[in-house]
């Protein structure tokens, strides 16, 4: 394998929007009330760009390290050096993961969209699970990438 990218696409953010509606109507009535308006419509405002954040995962070979992007506002993102990762395995998230960006005591970062497969990759001794409904070839792929120091277990 030479490269790998790959978006996954999940409605959650749709669950967004009508709570977004309910603030903007409630900043429209209380108009006469600027600050209760003023802050109403930047919690609106607030609600839509996280749903406009997380509508897909992209997971992207970039040469020496594999991206991780949320979008299509690309506000969320990361990097993982391939020097890094010591292992990776497939795995599952969770309830207590979530979906979106999470950080677990003892049980590390969890970037997810939607499902609970994930490829489980450890990564400067923490635990980071990249969810995916690509997981085989992801999996695959990283498995290419790893260091000839660490071999795949």
């Amino acid at each position: 394998m030479n490269a790998y990218e790959h978006t996954q696409r999940a409605s959650l953010h749709w669950f967004l929007y009508p709570p977004g509606v309910f603030l903007l109507t409630m900043a429209w009535l209380n108009r006469g009330q600027v600050l209760t308006a003023l802050i109403l419509f930047g919690t609106t405002a607030l609600v839509v760009a996280i749903g406009f954040c997380f509508q897909r995962l992209t997971i992207r070979d970039e040469g020496s390290s594999l991206a991780i992007r949320y979008g299509p506002l690309p506000v969320f993102r990361t990097r993982i050096a391939y020097t890094d990762i010591a292992r990776v395995k497939p795995g599952r998230t969770s309830w207590i993961d979530g979906w979106g960006i999470h950080w677990i005591p003892g049980r590390g970062y969890t970037y997810n969209l939607w499902g609970f497969a994930c490829a489980e990759l450890e990564v400067r001794n923490r635990t980071v699970r990249l969810g995916s409904d690509d997981l085989e070839n992801l999996i695959a792929f990283l498995q290419t990438r790893l260091p000839p120091s660490n071999p795949p277990r």
